[in-house]
């Protein structure tokens, strides 16, 4: 069910909520977080509402919707609310603001945040520069970005190490989940020797190629190459080198990887890139601090980019926030 309620206010939107939970059984009790998403009011919207929709059925939640409307416009607020079918396992509160309210987000929020849940922000697109700064993001206990929506990814990614602070995290990072896992899982089998150093090769403006390089840099204490790759989209290959042979795992294709190590047959494996509501759903299982995610922003520091496969001349450390 779908419920619009133009030129409105959020007294009256929380009216009709409870009329419409009285009238037609949709209840609110199941909901264990607020996630307010702040966007501006494009056809882009809908996109994150649908995957908020489908995250919804692992979190069920009240999805508050702050849509930025034109800002020469007169100050309104047009309201939507989705129940039932339209909603996933949520409900669903879209804000169309307008004018000066487009600028007063967080005060549209504050009358529709569920009672003793906690708070979760996602900017899908543009996000503010220091999130837990932005009044938004005061509010919420959990505040999610993705530096690859960003118009200059590598610089946004640079922006979310020199911002951070603890419940901060990006969908460039959970991006990296299955990649983490199979590194991991290669180096708890023998030979169980120390690696020397990693390549970690990938798109020129891929957030998710850097983090990867940074998390290796950070929990291995090891020399990691950064390296631009034209041959697949996103990353596209990791080798951890180590005295006996190297661990390699490559994906050209940005479906299928192949692992290849020392001593046991190679294996292809299944690396799709990740959608946008795994991701979310994802971040949306935890609350607190990401420690990995910190040290890993740190560990940029430490990468060595190097400008394509080929050369190796020239290279200098990756400062949080150089231009790839």
């Amino acid at each position: 069910m779908i419920v619009d309620l133009p030129s409105t206010t959020t007294s009256q939107v929380n009216k009709k909520m409870v009329e419409l939970r009285e009238s037609g059984g949709a209840v609110a009790l199941g909901r264990v977080l607020t996630l307010v998403i702040v966007t501006d009011d494009s056809s882009e919207t809908e996109q994150a509402i649908q995957a908020a929709n489908e995250a919804s059925r692992e979190h069920p939640a009240r999805v508050i919707v702050v849509a930025k409307g034109v800002r020469q416009a007169a100050a309104r607020l047009d309201a939507q609310i989705r129940i039932g079918g339209d909603a996933g396992a949520s409900e669903v509160v879209v804000l169309r603001v307008h004018g000066e309210l487009a600028e007063e987000g967080a005060a549209s929020v504050v009358p529709l945040l569920l009672p003793d849940a906690p708070v979760v922000a996602w900017w899908p697109n543009d996000s503010p520069e220091y999130p837990a700064e932005d009044p938004v993001g005061a509010l919420a206990h959990r505040r999610i970005t993705d530096a690859a929506a960003e118009p200059d990814p590598i610089d946004a990614l640079g922006a979310r190490a020199r911002s951070y602070v603890n419940g901060d995290t990006d969908l460039a990072w959970s991006r990296l989940t299955s990649w983490r896992a199979l590194l991991a899982a290669a180096l708890d089998q023998p030979p169980f020797e120390p690696i020397r150093g990693a390549t970690v090769s990938g798109e020129a403006d891929s957030p998710s190629t850097d983090l990867l390089a940074g998390w290796l840099a950070s929990s291995l204490d090891i020399p990691v190459h950064r390296k631009v790759s034209q041959a697949g989209p996103g990353i596209v290959s990791a080798v951890l080198e180590r005295p006996s042979g190297n661990v390699e795992v490559v994906r050209p294709d940005g479906r299928i990887g192949y692992l290849t190590q020392p001593g046991q047959p190679d294996r292809r494996v299944a690396l799709e890139r990740r959608a946008v509501r795994d991701c979310l759903a994802e971040e949306l299982r935890r609350l607190g601090p990401d420690e990995i995610y910190e040290s890993t922003l740190r560990g940029l520091s430490e990468v060595v980019r190097q400008d394509s496969e080929e050369s190796t001349e020239g290279s200098e450390p990756v400062s949080a926030g150089q231009q790839s």
